[in-house]
């Protein structure tokens, strides 16, 4: 049986199919930079670009997954839910896919993250998990065992407001000085405080593109994985790089997703916050997330 899915995140939208006849097989997997959430922080709404770029993106994401099946959804996360003029835009999303655009809430999101990241994970019974999902608008977190998230929360920060409440973590000015990266953890830590409630995890895994990108980054190229070691001590590393260069220097890095290289200091800051918080220092990175959770998930 054969599943697809378009999901509109904040920063990218992307397909996913895969075979789930007993274990998934990815049978495709596609991300295009859209930033639907470009300004929405100021006006409340989404830009006229933004809409036509994420539009253009449903449709090559649609004949690529109608290539190999006809079983569709469509998802959308943080900027949706915000956006004032968010239902027009789902209509024209469904005009293309022939599907609704499901706008999940931010507790659904990390359920469903929590399901497609722990899928592939050979664990005894009774091991705890925490998933971090950090996505552009919102950083979702889930705390259960293997077949279920116990405990949920959606955080109200992300690499791209993140990056928007602290312009300076974009690189466009030089050096990161110290007095920024401590502005941009004091407003990240005030987001993500309901985590501090949850209870500790035997085995931390995180999704999402920053966490994704580091993977690369640290491994000098993009090549596909299921789930690769994060130890906080080479993240740590990775933030110093990057708040070292500018963004035209970020850029041109072996791994790097040019799109990505402005806002990935902020979601880097956001998950070494979460090890802090959980106690971790190291986790796995894993490619199963919101999408493959989605496929996992009735309609």
């Amino acid at each position: 049986m054969k599943r697809g899915v378009i999901s509109i995140g904040t920063n990218s939208t992307r397909a996913l199919v895969a075979a789930l006849n007993g274990i998934p097989e990815i049978l495709l997997t596609r991300s295009i930079g859209t930033r639907i959430g470009e300004a929405l922080k100021e006006s409340g709404r989404l830009g006229e670009e933004p809409m036509h770029r994420t539009l253009e993106a449903v449709r090559e994401h649609v004949a690529a997954v109608r290539e190999l099946t006809t079983d569709i959804r469509s998802i959308a996360t943080s900027a949706l839910r915000r956006a004032d003029n968010g239902e027009a835009f789902t209509q024209r999303v469904r005009e293309i896919t022939g599907v609704p655009l499901e706008v999940i809430s931010g507790e659904e999101e990390a359920r469903r993250s929590f399901l497609g990241a722990v899928s592939g994970i050979d664990a005894s019974a009774g091991t705890s998990f925490g998933v971090l999902d950090t996505g552009g608008g919102s950083t979702e977190y889930a705390v259960g065992e293997k077949n279920r998230a116990l405990q949920i929360v959606s955080c109200e920060i992300g690499a791209v407001r993140l990056t928007e409440a602290v312009r300076e973590l974009a690189g466009t000015s030089g050096i990161v000085e110290d007095s920024s990266i401590e502005r941009a953890r004091e407003v990240a830590m005030r987001a993500l405080k309901p985590l501090e409630g949850f209870p500790p995890v035997d085995r931390l895994v995180c999704v999402g593109g920053s966490a994704t990108t580091a993977i690369a980054l640290l491994h000098e190229n993009r090549e596909l994985f299921s789930y690769a070691q994060l130890y906080r001590s080479d993240l740590r590393q990775l933030i110093a790089r990057l708040r070292a260069q500018d963004l035209r220097v970020r850029k041109t890095l072996p791994g790097m997703n040019p799109q990505r290289a402005d806002i990935l200091l902020a979601g880097l800051l956001i998950i070494d916050l979460v090890f802090e918080l959980a106690r971790h220092d190291r986790a796995l990175v894993s490619t199963n997330d919101l999408l493959l959770g989605t496929l996992f998930t009735p309609t």
